[in-house]
């Protein structure tokens, strides 16, 4: 796999010297052309063996770009607060926006490789790993994302020479690590394992670039070379219109969808509501105070017709709840900022730490539903978007989060009921806007979409529980009692 990374690469400080200040204009022109524009970020992975130059080429671009328009990040060992949440959580944060670049100096890559040499991750979860690696970087390249992967490599001869160099000069004995030379010592495990990761995540949206790390001046112009031909590929690229790549689901022939088989004719008297609300209010408490919850978290993600009740089954739920101990997140539209960037990212933000609950009020599901009816994404966006949201799901449901899914559904003329009483409440007026009249307009659109929605992403770890919203009363029990229930089975 490293053959080419091992013959000896070599510039000579003639051609160095002629070739460096064309190239750091070039690449300084080309990163104001990607600052200017914002059409697309920018992530560079640095990866590869001890002493091989990793940290002076990032010095190095630093160096030859402008700092404003880089953001570094150097990843360790996970601090307490990443520990708590999926491990790709700290990467989902740092991720740059577009007109930016982000280098990742340590990355989704290290832990794996380390626990493959250390014997930490067998065979099957290393597969799993990887399987979810190519995943991640497929939809940040689907997201228009410009994927760049370093891997800088040495032999065990060059290494070994390189830190004995380097801890020989007192100016840089301190870069040289108990742990490196520990390292040295599994250098053909390292090599075995990092090849093996290599090689399954070198793909064409995210290509593995290996280079020779002995000779500096090689090792500094074929990263530079290759960061700008990249850039400038991408800047000049023309604007194409986007193409669906697999046909959409159509409608069933006979118009029925999942949403059929909800009784919406359920009612429940006022008595009978109390009783059962301030029962499963206490055992939800109960469930969040015992000594195993302090491991687990909870989403809770609420979707569904507008005027459906969602915001008063929440309202149910914080009742019973330490305030401490949870967040109320409302979606809205994407903010500027949340629109430079994939959008799962706005919700990899919110995601709590163990011990706590978090409500989404409207969620990541507005890709493959309002974002599909109302045309504010591509086809093959909303098509791709149930894979990655199911990948998304996994994650949360492996890192011991207990994730409930609420669809609070209605009929069309119970929507408009509320509406109409609405529009006459002087407290409620501000419930009912013209974009709600303008989505009932499309009712049945987004009732294939909903359909569609629950086939593609009702999962085991992440089941969807359609809730008869006609009686309020009716959706909140159910939705108090489903999240005692996946709770309960949880601890």
């Amino acid at each position: 796999m490293f053959e080419t990374a091992e013959v000896g690469h070599h510039i000579d400080k003639e051609t160095y010297a002629v070739e460096v200040p064309l190239l750091r204009t070039a690449l300084l022109d080309a990163q104001f052309d990607l600052a200017q524009s914002r059409k697309f970020p920018v992530v560079l992975v640095i990866g590869g063996v001890d002493g091989a130059g990793k940290g002076e080429t990032v010095n190095l671009l630093t160096e030859w770009m402008d700092p404003k328009h880089i953001q570094v990040h150097g990843f360790g060992a996970p601090t307490d607060e990443e520990a708590q949440r999926p491990p790709m959580w700290r990467f989902w944060r740092a991720l740059p926006p577009s007109g930016k670049i982000g280098i990742f100096f340590g990355s989704w890559y290290t832990d794996p490789i380390l626990e493959r040499v250390l014997g930490a991750q067998g065979e099957r979860r290393l597969d799993h790993t990887v399987e979810g690696i190519n995943h991640f970087e497929r939809m940040l390249a689907d997201e228009g994302t410009l994927v760049l992967k370093f891997w800088f490599h040495l032999s065990k001869k060059a290494q070994k020479k390189r830190l004995e160099k380097l801890e020989a000069d007192p100016v840089t004995r301190w870069r040289v690590t108990k742990a490196d030379w520990k390292n040295f010592k599994r250098y053909d495990k390292f090599r075995d394992a990092s090849a093996r990761v290599v090689r399954e995540t070198s793909l064409a949206h995210a290509p593995w670039i290996v280079v020779e790390g002995e000779d500096a001046r090689y090792r500094s112009l074929t990263v530079g070379k290759t960061l700008l031909a990249a850039l400038r590929a991408r800047l000049d690229l023309p604007a194409t219109a986007a193409t669906a790549t697999a046909p959409a689901p159509v409608p069933a022939i006979d118009h029925r969808t999942v949403l059929d088989r909800i009784d919406l004719q359920r009612r429940m008297d006022r008595a009978d509501y109390q009783a059962q609300l301030e029962a499963l209010q206490g055992r939800l408490a109960l469930l969040t105070r015992e000594s195993k919850f302090a491991k687990k978290g909870v989403i809770a993600v609420f979707e569904g017709w507008d005027a459906a009740g969602k915001g008063g089954a929440i309202r149910r739920i914080t009742a019973a709840l330490d305030a401490r101990r949870y967040e109320v997140i409302p979606i809205a539209a994407p903010s500027e900022e949340e629109r430079k960037h994939p959008y799962l990212w706005r919700f990899w933000r919110g995601l709590p730490t163990h011990g706590r609950v978090t409500l989404f009020d409207r969620s990541w599901y507005g890709r493959v539903l309002v974002e599909r009816v109302e045309g504010f994404c591509s086809q093959d966006d909303w098509l791709r978007a149930y894979g990655e949201i199911n990948d998304f799901e996994q994650q949360l449901a492996e890192n011991n989060t207990v994730l409930c899914k609420f669809w609070l559904h209605v009929s069309k003329d119970e929507q408009l009921r509320r509406f109409e009483e609405r529009k006459q409440a002087e407290f409620k007026r501000f419930k009912i806007t013209d974009e709600d009249w303008r989505n009932r307009d499309r009712w049945d659109a987004y009732v294939q979409a909903v359909g569609d929605m629950v086939d593609r992403t009702s999962t085991e770890h992440a089941p969807w529980t359609l809730v008869a919203a006609e009686d309020k009363l009716v959706a909140r029990i159910q939705v108090l009692e489903t999240l005692c229930d996946r709770l309960e089975a949880a601890l």
